[in-house]
């Protein structure tokens, strides 16, 4: 029985070493120092299995980053020049996903979000950087699919690990 149990256990462990999110542990050390934890936070494991119909998402980059690439029909609200009029369409009970280059900015903006009332704000863990290394696409303002990724500060292009950086 003991063995039994011991078989279950590797077996778990296993599995969920094979389905999480592999991420780069130095780029992981990063976001866990900067995160507030103010805001849920989503992966992109988990950001990909929500229903996009029902899923608003916000980039809070400037509006440079966005025109260079972003998540496949991202409203653009911006991070300086956030105005709530920018989302006041936006029911406060929708789910909405917030990113930006790596989490701290829309982190910001996830906060000011839930203290309007917000319900269902999620930040995306690790945010665009994190979106394309894990292989998902990212699009052009014409709608065409691309391969760049504007790095925000050279600093943080490091953790860029797939893609075309842009400066």
């Amino acid at each position: 029985m003991l063995k039994y149990l011991l078989s279950l256990i590797i077996l778990f462990i296993s599995f969920d070493g094979l389905t999480a999110q592999t991420i780069n542990p130095g780029f992981k050390h990063l976001l866990d120092s900067i995160y507030e934890e103010k805001v849920p936070q989503v992966s992109v494991e988990d950001f990909l299995k929500m229903n996009k119909n029902e899923v608003f998402v916000l980039d809070t980059r400037e509006n440079d980053e966005f025109e260079v690439s972003h998540l496949k029909n991202a409203r653009h609200v911006g991070y300086f020049w956030f105005d709530m009029r920018k989302i006041y369409d936006i029911p406060f009970t929708a789910n909405i996903v917030v990113y930006c280059s790596i989490g701290s900015r829309s982190e910001k903006i996830g906060q000011k979000l839930v203290n309007s009332g917000y319900k269902n704000v999620y930040n995306l863990y690790g945010g665009i950087f994190e979106w394309l290394n894990s292989g998902q696409p990212v699009y052009k303002v014409n709608g065409v699919q691309t391969s760049e990724i504007h790095t925000y500060t050279k600093d943080l292009a490091r953790w860029v690990e797939k893609g075309t950086k842009v400066n």
